[in-house]
């Protein structure tokens, strides 16, 4: 079997960031978040390497990422555009902004065609959650009508920032370690050692730090497309109401299978600590938390000399 490949969804321009902060330099030589991730993820045993970007990054991207990560392997971008939706749907007037993270990975369907992993540009998951994504996936095989898929569960205190709310998609898991449901939160922060969430900006839920959570690290196989298509028109009916603003997103749509019992989802735990610049505040942190792996032999001072 040949390596799985690598999907990066690039294509949000960081609103609460305020700016491209997927190229954003936190490395002692200029390297951002995504350099640090493409190298664990070679170093893992991924293969090619394909970017989910906006036309209007494109440039920018080959630019940064063609001349670092384009030597070392084979990569392929994809644009996340609104128009590419599932044939019989017609983009409303009022939608402007991108469809979200299921819809991010229906993009790279064209260039895909075995076990693939999906991961965010601007987070940080540690070589450790590659190593267990690229284990598994060497073996997926869809069987007797279920979907096999993987997703790395990480601890929730270990995904959050100091400098304000984050979204994430909280995991049930049962005895066996597969994936019961998830559900995405948009607006989780810290409360000590745990966390609390709240789904109108008034009331809050508190939940514990040890709770496990999706960081849109997922293991898939090439079935995951035709789900995303069909589903894509649930989606749509479901929020006519806010169509405007509604998100498609990837754990959502993975927790409807789960519920349906057409995917089996393995839960691969992870100690790894999540960094990342969801707010410019993030960064000092980030940049101390990259020097400190250095210092322990993780990475080179250089990462692609």
């Amino acid at each position: 079997m040949s390596d799985p490949r690598l999907v990066v969804m690039a294509a949000g321009m960081g609103s609460r960031y305020g700016g491209l902060k997927q190229l954003e330099p936190v490395g002692p030589s200029g390297e951002i978040i995504l350099d640090y991730s493409v190298y664990d993820a070679l170093n893992a045993g991924f293969g090619p390497v394909v970017f989910v970007i906006k036309e209007e990054m494109e440039e920018a991207f080959r630019e940064r990422v063609g001349k670092t990560i384009g030597k070392r392997c084979e990569i392929t971008y994809v644009f996340q555009r609104l128009d590419d939706v599932p044939e019989g749907y017609t983009v409303p007037p009022v939608r402007s902004k991108p469809w979200g993270t299921a819809h991010a990975a229906f993009s790279a369907r064209f260039v895909i065609d075995g076990p693939f992993a999906v991961i965010n540009a601007d987070d940080f998951y540690g070589r450790g959650s590659y190593r267990a994504l690229v284990g598994y996936l060497r073996g997926a095989q869809d069987r007797d009508g279920t979907y096999d898929y993987c997703m790395v569960g990480f601890v929730l205190r270990n995904t959050l920032t100091d400098h304000g709310h984050v979204a994430r998609g909280v995991c049930r898991v049962d005895e066996d370690g597969f994936l019961e449901g998830i559900r995405e939160h948009t607006r989780i922060e810290k409360l000590g050692e745990s966390a609390r969430y709240t789904e109108d900006g008034k009331a809050w839920v508190e939940i514990s730090g040890d709770s496990v959570v999706s960081m849109n690290m997922w293991g898939f196989t090439p079935s995951l497309f035709s789900q995303l298509e069909s589903r894509f028109f649930h989606f749509t009916q479901t929020h006519r109401g806010d169509i405007d603003r509604a998100e498609y997103f990837l754990p959502n749509v993975v927790g409807a299978m789960i519920q349906e019992g057409v995917a089996r989802v393995r839960v691969l735990p992870t100690n790894e600590r999540w960094f990342g610049v969801t707010y410019r505040q993030d960064k000092p942190q980030v940049k101390e938390a990259i020097r400190d792996l250095i210092r322990l032999g993780v990475y080179p001072e250089r990462l692609w000399a």
